[in-house]
């Protein structure tokens, strides 16, 4: 069916569009992935599903038509996969401490994410200035988790014509499906994998347990700290994880209540070269870790532990 049907149905406004079944989503996003749709067209979806916003449906196919089109990256260990697409703004983007902490524990960790963003402080920047290069070769992945340090896979690396995608973005001003399921990307063959996944919005942390209960994944979902995937420093987020489908109690926790007490030390600035310092400053016992950031770390630490104990056969590629 071409784009232009689809459009029909979805771009009805926010009272009259009518959604896509799974079906009808993987077909959608991949004509858009591979090329198939012109630049308006493909323009005119993005726009008329950031209007209607997505159903669970909608999501799973748009999820699958990625996977059709990403790179597989072996593995012989569970892996844990953090997304990393909103960089920070105003806070110290922590998601390279929590990789780097996690791969120092022995985990093997992905982070994947653009390379840059010309409005806030990427995790790619961070990392680099680390030491930590973005990869190139699917072989780099293992070199790296060897030497207890973490993978990052830009995603033009991972999916091409998913972050060919992305880049509408800096052309229509706004956020399509292709965002919201590069959060959810598993790449990653023949092991259980654990996904961070955050959200910004109630509605769709329920969406994404929605998802995670019904396609059977292994996941830790967190309100995220200006988009990233990483427990906010100042107070502790909800953390629900799930593993294959079922919610997991005790790798979960409940947001903190109450009015702060003290405020973790956190580096003045948020620039990359300010953050990479004190990332290693906290890594080498110099600053002391923020707590929420323990916590969340020694919770995948947990999940990962129950990974490894059950057989790479249940788990289920959503």
């Amino acid at each position: 069916m071409s784009i232009a049907a689809y459009l029909k149905d979805v771009g009805r406004g926010a009272e009259g569009a009518r959604a896509l079944s799974t079906a009808a989503a993987h077909d959608a996003l991949g004509q858009l992935l591979d090329g198939r749709a012109g630049e308006l067209e493909t323009g005119a979806f993005l726009m008329a599903m950031r209007m209607k916003g997505e159903t669970l449906d909608e999501i799973i196919g748009f999820l699958q038509a990625v996977h059709d089109r990403c790179v597989k990256v072996p593995a012989a260990r569970p892996v844990v996969l953090i997304p990393s697409y909103n960089g920070s703004r105003k806070l110290p983007n922590l998601t390279p401490l929590l990789a780097m902490w996690l791969a120092r524990e022995g985990l093997d960790v992905i982070v994947h994410g653009p390379l840059a963003d010309p409005s806030r402080v990427t995790s790619a920047a961070i990392l680099a200035d680390l030491g930590i290069l973005p990869v190139a070769q699917l072989a780099e992945i293992e070199e790296g988790w060897s030497r207890r340090k973490p993978a990052f896979v830009p995603t033009g690396v991972l999916c091409p014509p998913l972050q060919r995608l992305l880049d509408m973005r800096q052309r229509i001003g706004l956020r399509g499906p292709g965002h919201t399921v590069a959060k959810m990307l598993n790449p990653v063959v023949g092991v259980p994998t654990l996904r961070l996944v955050n959200h910004t919005h109630p509605e769709f942390g329920a969406l994404m347990s929605a998802w995670a209960q019904r396609e059977a994944v292994d996941a830790m979902l967190l309100r995220g700290t200006e988009g990233e995937p990483v427990a906010d420093a100042r107070r502790q987020p909800r953390i629900d994880t799930w593993l294959a489908g079922m919610p997991c109690p005790e790798c979960s926790l409940p947001a903190q209540e109450g009015v702060l007490a003290e405020l973790p030390l956190l580096p003045r600035a948020n620039d990359a070269a300010s953050t990479a310092l004190y990332v290693q400053e906290v890594l080498s016992g110099m600053r002391p870790v923020p707590p929420a950031v323990a916590r969340q770390a020694a919770l995948i630490v947990s999940a990962t532990t129950a990974l490894r104990s059950r057989a790479p056969v249940l788990e289920k590629r959503a």
